[in-house]
């Protein structure tokens, strides 16, 4: 990125990078009818997009009135990377993105081990090495700025020459917070949701002018 205003692009990952949202959220709806809490995919993303998996247990418990079952989460990830390894693709036009940046990494409310399973099931591993981190390195997740304002740290960039690109509200939240330029992705998510972000925008090919590189 000769030029451009941005020391590091920091990506999230469901939903920016990898096509995961709707797998996520199938799976998420079943566990928790199963629970006694019953749910569709559609609840699911309205009150669980962007965020971890401890605040969708702590969501669920207080409409539950009881905790969920210990291995939850277990179970969520198992039947989670089942489809992962079938179907997950990668957002498309992504990884032309990614061939015409530099420094970037991928800071996801996800865990490591999820990250990591749908970031090699899409092939887009290798682009980030060891430039990925989760919400389970900092103490407060999104909307927190906590786990951006490590990423920019990490990977030594200040938070105002880091730009954010993320599809949910919480997300935009943290980028506000942490003092990041954030554009909304708004492929899936409606763009009014999005619309305290520096910028929105629906199709990959549309980032690159964003980020100020070169046209091809």
């Amino acid at each position: 990125m000769s030029g451009a205003p941005f020391e590091l692009v920091i990506f999230d990952n469901d939903g920016v990078l990898v096509d995961s949202e709707g797998h996520a959220q199938f799976v998420t709806a079943a566990l928790l009818t199963r629970c006694g809490l019953p749910m569709t995919p559609a609840d699911c993303r309205a009150n669980f997009l962007g965020r971890s998996q401890s605040d969708i247990r702590a969501w669920s418990e207080r409409r539950l009135g009881r905790p969920l079952p210990a291995h939850f989460e277990a179970d969520f990830h198992m039947e989670l990377f089942a489809r992962f390894r079938r179907a997950l693709a990668p957002v498309p036009g992504v990884a032309d993105v990614l061939d015409r940046l530099g420094n970037v990494c991928v800071a996801s409310s996800s865990t490591h081990e999820r990250i990591r399973v749908s970031l090699e099931a899409t092939g887009l591993l290798a682009r980030f090495g060891d430039r990925i981190f989760s919400a389970e390195d900092v103490s407060r997740g999104k909307p927190a700025p906590d786990l951006f304002v490590h990423a920019a740290r990490a990977c030594g960039a200040p938070p105002a020459r880091c730009v954010v690109i993320e599809d949910s509200a919480t997300g935009v939240d943290a980028a506000n917070a942490a003092g990041m330029t954030v554009f909304g992705f708004a492929r899936v998510t409606p763009a009014a949701e999005l619309v305290h972000a520096t910028g929105v925008f629906t199709s990959m090919r549309e980032l690159p002018a964003l980020l100020g590189c070169a046209p091809r």
